[in-house]
């Protein structure tokens, strides 16, 4: 046995809300019959994209592999209007999962291109959020690493927008370069509020345990992030997918309080099972013995109504 005894599942946690409504329209199509695909994979969650296959949801690459008649929901990231457009001449039943906060993006990125402003936007090019948004500013100056920012050109009017869920000092650091590119420099912040305080109840976390777990696809941006964010604050982290994942104790040393986060992408329940599987592995024999009333008790403490997995009924499941 090992020497934990108590673990901590952060606070607002679970799926983000753009994540959570998406998942929720999808599987309210599926639910009601319906031949039900997304455009694109949901979440970056292979357990998420499991769960809602079996209901019937079938991911889609591009709208050339939707069924006649189909229900398309549009995940959160959102699309360029030129697939809504296509989606709309192929008379697709289109639902559109889009974040909020993706839309007023969007909005305010059309805006700035209308009124001259020459736009760069920090983002991963290839990130569908990214791609979404060049549909509405298709000759912005996409930058993402620091090795990138020294092509950025001189202009007399800039504007400066980034993908939602990127880094805050990266933004910041960013913005600060630009103030010697142009003469008049217009700084949009879109980063996601959720996204700043995941991280910052991370790094709070952080600072309160002996080891930290972070839970997310191994392709999420903002669950990488995290990682990043412990190590910085030196607290020892190992990243997951999910509880299975967990199979080693002596990762976790001579830990007595570890600490459990999650990506926007991640299900709240991903984490109650990661913090049951830590002390079944690594906990005292007390705790260990009660590890599922702990992580029930860890995840009760952490969650609220924001950050639950889904609003549907638990019938639906």
């Amino acid at each position: 046995m090992g020497n934990v005894s108590d673990v901590r599942i952060t606070r607002r946690t679970g799926f983000c809300y753009g994540v959570r409504e998406a998942v929720d329209k999808a599987k309210e199509a599926a639910d009601a019959g319906r031949r039900t695909h997304t455009l694109g994979q949901v979440v970056h969650n292979e357990g998420v994209i499991h769960d809602l296959e079996s209901r019937g949801v079938r991911p889609i690459a591009s709208l050339d592999e939707a069924e006649a008649g189909a229900t398309v929901v549009i995940r959160a990231h959102g699309v360029t209007p030129a697939v809504r457009a296509d989606a709309s001449a192929r008379q697709l039943d289109v639902v559109d999962g889009t974040c909020s906060w993706v839309i007023a993006e969007q909005k305010r990125l059309a805006e700035l291109v209308h009124e001259g402003y020459t736009i760069v936007l920090l983002g991963t090019r290839n990130h569908p959020e990214v791609v979404g948004l060049l549909g509405f500013a298709p000759d912005a100056i996409v930058v993402d690493d620091e090795e990138e920012w020294e092509r950025i050109p001189r202009r007399r009017r800039m504007a400066l927008i980034t993908q939602s869920t990127q880094p805050p000092w990266k933004f910041e650091r960013l913005a600060a370069l630009m103030t010697s590119r142009a003469y008049e420099l217009k700084i949009v912040n879109t980063i996601c509020p959720v996204t700043i305080r995941r991280q910052e109840d991370t790094v709070e976390a952080a600072r309160a345990v002996d080891f930290m777990v972070v839970v997310g696809g191994r392709h999420s941006a903002n669950t990488r992030e995290l990682t990043r964010l412990c190590q910085i604050v030196g607290t020892p982290v190992l990243q997951v997918e999910g509880a299975i994942d967990l199979g080693d104790p002596a990762v976790f040393g001579d830990a007595e309080t570890v600490g459990v986060t999650g990506g926007t992408s991640t299900p709240i329940e991903d984490l109650r099972a990661v913090a049951a599987r830590v002390l079944e592995i690594a906990g005292t024999p007390e705790s260990a013995a009660r590890a599922r009333t702990l992580a029930d008790a860890a995840l009760e403490e952490a969650a609220t109504a924001a950050g639950r997995t889904t609003s549907l009924p638990a019938a639906a499941h």
